[in-house]
């Protein structure tokens, strides 16, 4: 990283996502270069390009410069709009590698948000919108966001390759975040799930359900793994079915795994039965990481937790992912934020899972400059 007077200077185009949304919110400029220069198709991708699309969208006066290569962006952050937003995701990526970052920026609109966001909505790559939907949201309403206008709205699914799906984004604006002290999961009370099923038989949903509980079952009696098999013009372009779980603690914190099947035409046909308990033993894994916050949400947690009010935070998260990790380094960069991390050992005779790791910080009191008025 490279602090020049334009900004911050990044290389590669790794982490790129975490490094425009953390820019648009501390307000510095961000230059990044040689982006895929070494490859014989280099330059920004056209997902990439789509989610700078988003952001100019959601944002006001944003000033986006790149070469003509596509090597190198130039991003001068605007004020944070929202307001009505519409967006076609381009469906080399899922709708939830885009609003993974929407959800992060989504508090600080200057009016609240309520984006459609069209495309693929699970696939195997990234988060899908149901996970999202089950971790994301009640994570945030931990720090105070929340209210009757904030949801997540899956109105058609839309399986990769072909997509076709469909999503509504709801988000009130907060003026503060509160600071929170997640130490405590908490044990396991109840698991739910959603098994979906598109433009395949209906019978497939009710095989994945059957499967993941052989395995769920041995340990706790409440579960409840919904169907849900969409038809129609509602079921997107291409099959697929796929299980997302969410095992809930009793101190009100998510645990999630999931699975997508195969996209059409891209490599081997899993079998739905497999799909379930694969699924299972991905949320048993999930939990014996264990912490407050799965793996998939600890970034959104440790942004949520920089930018609180000017008080300490603290959240018990299971071992670092290494995404977490560049996340951590690029809140130093951008909000000169530095984390205690501290290690803690389960006791020998605690089922207590993997090493947990508490996470603690000042937030730096950040107040949303968008927000009018009232």
């Amino acid at each position: 990283v490279h602090t020049q007077n334009h900004g911050l200077e990044y290389d590669g185009c790794n982490f790129f996502r975490q490094r425009l949304v953390l820019s648009t919110l501390s307000g510095k400029r961000v230059r990044i270069k040689n982006i895929r220069s070494k490859e014989d198709d280099p330059g920004l991708r056209d997902f990439e390009a789509s989610f700078i699309r988003l952001l100019d969208k959601v944002t006001n006066g944003s000033r986006i410069e790149i070469n003509q290569t596509g090597t190198v962006l130039f991003y001068q952050p605007g004020l944070l709009y929202g307001g009505a937003v519409e967006h076609d995701c381009n469906p080399q990526r899922s709708i939830g590698y885009y609003l993974e970052a929407l959800l992060m920026l989504a508090p600080f609109m200057k009016t609240a948000l309520k984006a459609t966001l069209r495309g693929v909505t699970n696939d195997p790559i990234d988060p899908t919108v149901d996970l999202l939907k089950t971790t994301a949201l009640p994570l945030m309403k931990k720090f105070g966001i929340d209210g009757a206008g904030f949801d997540l709205k899956v109105v058609k699914r839309g399986m990769a390759p072909g997509g076709g799906g469909e999503v509504l984004v709801t988000c009130p604006v907060r003026r503060t975040i509160k600071p929170v002290q997640l130490r405590d999961p908490g044990k396991i009370k109840r698991i739910r799930g959603v098994a979906y099923s598109v433009r395949v038989s209906p019978q497939m949903a009710n095989r994945i359900v059957d499967s993941a509980r052989s395995v769920l079952n041995q340990f706790l009696p409440d579960i409840y793994i919904y169907t849900d098999h969409m038809k129609g013009a509602n079921s997107g372009k291409s099959p697929g079915f796929g299980l997302t779980l969410v095992a809930e603690t009793l101190n009100g914190c998510f645990l999630s795994a999931e699975m997508s099947s195969t996209p059409q035409g891209q490599g081997d046909p899993v079998l739905p039965e497999d799909l379930g308990r694969n699924c299972a033993k991905l949320l048993l894994e999930e939990i014996y990481r264990g912490g407050c916050v799965d793996s998939s949400n600890q970034s959104l947690a440790l942004l949520l937790m920089t930018l609180g009010q000017q008080d300490v935070s603290k959240v018990l998260l299971g071992p670092l992912s290494p995404y977490t990790i560049e996340f951590l380094r690029h809140i130093r960069d951008f909000f000169q934020i530095m984390f205690k991390i501290e290690v803690q050992k389960p006791l020998e005779d605690e089922r207590k899972g993997g090493d947990k790791v508490l996470m603690t910080c000042v937030g730096v009191g950040y107040s949303n400059i968008n927000k009018t008025l009232k």
